[in-house]
């Protein structure tokens, strides 16, 4: 792996206070097209010999579009006619890379990609950039020691409310974090939405506004409807249009070494992150699998592969009770209109209410109920009992101006538990 100046300096810091990179640490970065470090060796060569091509895409609900993803591996196929391009959708909205790297071997190492873009630049905006670095690093070193010859490229979005940075010619936050783990690995980066400030600065695009019935010669492209979401057939064009410029800097890199893990950058990254399902016997009350009904119901249709099994509750005292030795923990579940809140019990500490509905929520979506980051190497106990008391769900939702549009998608006060985040192993009690 490369290490550039700036990422010695980084590393000179962390050595200094014996920790991992702090959030101080991670200035604004300089904002560039793409940095093509050590390219995209091995895909590329693939994809001349004619050999058949799978491309993954891992990110949250910009991926998930019918936008930049199926246009690019559609590109990718038109300049290598000879080969078979196949796509791994791996995008889900409203998730970020902590996320991302706990579902990567379901969701795309399984499916044995060539080439796997990351997109998490918009959905990790909230993220401390420590904890972006440590998820970033994971789903590197994780896909490494899956299979060395994956090639990885970072690819960052951008929200309206990131122009201001982007057009002072820095990276937001997130994906400054993001480019420190590119430099260390000499991964290649696309910002695909640099060009997208610069046109909106010169008055070239509208950054939100309605779609418009027909497309007019001299008048702004409409880049979205939402400050956030491109159209697929304007917003989605260009940064498509920054990916195709971007392949041919990063083309000319066919350094084609076999990638060796060495000393990672954050010691605490997320490479062990585990999936695990929830057995029967971690579970105390009234509890149903629901994993079928929510398939047929496709409430999750356009998302990734979904969670394997998918256990409901709506019984208030219901518990789901397990032990782990380790750092991190956290449930991968679904909140939605018709969830309730759950009481967080670690290691007979106060407990604490997790509502399982949040200012977006007019729709169920996948979500991670976090539970503790940071522990002592230890053997943890950990509680999560349905909370008899609903959560104020017209208050959390006029957060984000939304309203309860029929009480009786909101009545219920559910709980769906899909699976158990670790870092670390589980123990038996």
């Amino acid at each position: 792996m490369r290490v550039s100046i700036s990422t010695f300096f980084l590393l000179a810091l962390c050595f200094s206070a014996k920790i991992g990179p702090a959030q101080e640490a991670y200035p604004l970065r300089p904002a560039v097209e793409c940095t093509p470090r050590e390219g995209l060796p091995h895909v590329f060569a693939k994809l001349e010999s004619g050999g058949p091509v799978r491309i993954a895409y891992l990110g949250g609900s910009i991926t998930c579009q019918q936008g930049y993803r199926p246009l690019s591996r559609a590109w990718f196929q038109n300049q290598y006619p000879q080969a078979d391009v196949v796509e791994i959708n791996a995008g889900i909205g409203g998730t970020n890379s902590t996320l991302g790297v706990f579902r990567l071997r379901q969701d795309v190492l399984r499916h044995n990609p060539d080439l796997l873009f990351v997109e998490f630049a918009v959905n990790d905006g909230g993220t401390a950039p420590q904890q972006i670095i440590r998820a970033m690093e994971g789903i590197v070193r994780q896909t490494w020691k899956h299979n060395p010859r994956v090639d990885i490229c970072f690819v960052y979005t951008l929200t309206q409310n990131m122009l201001g940075d982007l057009q002072k010619g820095f990276y937001p936050r997130a994906a400054s974090a993001m480019e420190a783990v590119a430099d260390y690995y000499g991964i290649p980066s696309i910002h695909m939405g640099l060009e997208v400030a610069r046109l909106e600065k010169e008055g070239k695009v509208l950054f939100k506004g309605p779609r418009p019935e027909q497309t007019i010669a001299g008048q702004p492209i409409v880049f979205s409807g939402d400050g956030v979401h491109p159209y697929e057939d304007s917003g989605h064009q260009l940064y498509l249009e920054a990916i195709v410029r971007s392949m041919k800097p990063i083309l000319e890199r066919q350094d084609k070494k076999d990638r060796v893990l060495s000393i990672p950058l954050d010691h605490g990254n997320f490479a062990n992150a585990q999936m695990i399902p929830i057995d029967p016997s971690m579970l105390q009350g009234t509890w149903a699998d629901v994993s079928a009904d929510l398939a047929e119901q496709r409430w999750n249709a356009g998302f990734a592969t979904p969670l394997p099994c998918i256990w409901k509750t709506n019984t208030p005292g219901a518990v789901l009770e397990f032990l782990f030795k380790g750092t991190y923990a956290a449930v991968y579940d679904i909140i939605g209109p018709d969830c309730g809140q759950v009481q967080v019990s670690l290691d007979g500490m106060t407990p604490r209410l997790a509502p399982r509905i949040d200012a977006y929520c007019t729709y169920s979506r996948l979500s991670t109920l976090e539970i503790a980051g940071d522990l002592p190497d230890t053997v943890h106990q950990v509680r999560l009992e349905l909370h008899p008391d609903q959560p104020d769900k017209a208050a959390i939702l006029a957060k984000n101006g939304n309203t309860i549009d029929d009480p009786k998608r909101y009545a219920d006060q559910a709980w769906y538990a899909g699976a158990l985040l670790l870092l670390g192993e589980l123990q038996t009690k």
